[in-house]
């Protein structure tokens, strides 16, 4: 037999509002309005319940907060980590597979990305946790290209020059549609791996962009 942590269940009186739905809320204020719009009295108002409602799922503000570092580590982080780590026949399959959360957002949020470093600004513990994510999406990344045969320097500089593109992408915010980067799409594996690829590799990664 099973047992629910109550936690988990609606409030008592609030049964249309669930822990899910405060931290749904809470990850949309934070992209739009910054760490500092995250307060417990105006979430609990736009969701129409007493403060109540908050302390039967979350200890503190302190307590949201940390819940949503840990979904931002739970869903970009884990998607870059996990492409990596994907069993690939080619390096430059593996970089594609790494190319999925670029073009997916329901992998890899980079509004939620921007946010959570903009948080870092005027936190040192973020600051740390970011640092912690980067490096591990940037070791998965180099451990990719040297099980692909790249040296040790080479693959650590590769992954950097992919990661680091991509980050600063989103930080500059190019408003570049995803159909018209992916029309680059053979430029960008041979500068990130150094070889040439296919017609097929590059109508596999299409029909992924077709199925989104």
């Amino acid at each position: 037999m099973t047992m629910t942590n109550p936690q988990d269940e609606p409030a008592a009186g609030n049964i249309k509002v669930t822990r899910a739905d405060w931290i749904d809320l809470a990850l949309r204020t934070l992209i739009s309005g910054g760490i500092e719009s995250v307060r417990v009295l105006t979430l609990g108002q736009k969701l129409g319940v007493s403060r109540s409602s908050f302390y039967w799922y979350f200890e503190s503000r302190q307590d949201l907060l940390d819940q949503l570092l840990r979904h931002w580590q739970d869903t970009n982080t884990k998607a870059i980590v996990e492409r990596a780590r994907r069993p690939a026949e080619t390096i430059i399959m593996g970089v594609m597979n790494v190319f999925e959360c670029w073009a997916d957002e329901r992998l890899f949020d980079p509004r939620l990305d921007f946010a959570i470093r903009e948080w870092a600004r005027r936190s040192a513990d973020v600051r740390r946790v970011i640092d912690q994510a980067d490096e591990e999406r940037l070791l998965a990344i180099r451990d990719m290209y040297q099980r692909h045969g790249y040296d040790g320097e080479d693959a650590f500089i590769r992954a950097r020059v992919l990661y680091y593109m991509q980050i600063g992408y989103y930080v500059l915010d190019l408003k570049e549609p995803v159909e018209a980067r992916v029309s680059h799409l053979a430029a960008y594996l041979r500068a990130f791996t150094g070889l040439e690829p296919t017609e097929a590799d590059v109508a596999h990664f299409m029909r992924f962009i077709a199925a989104r």
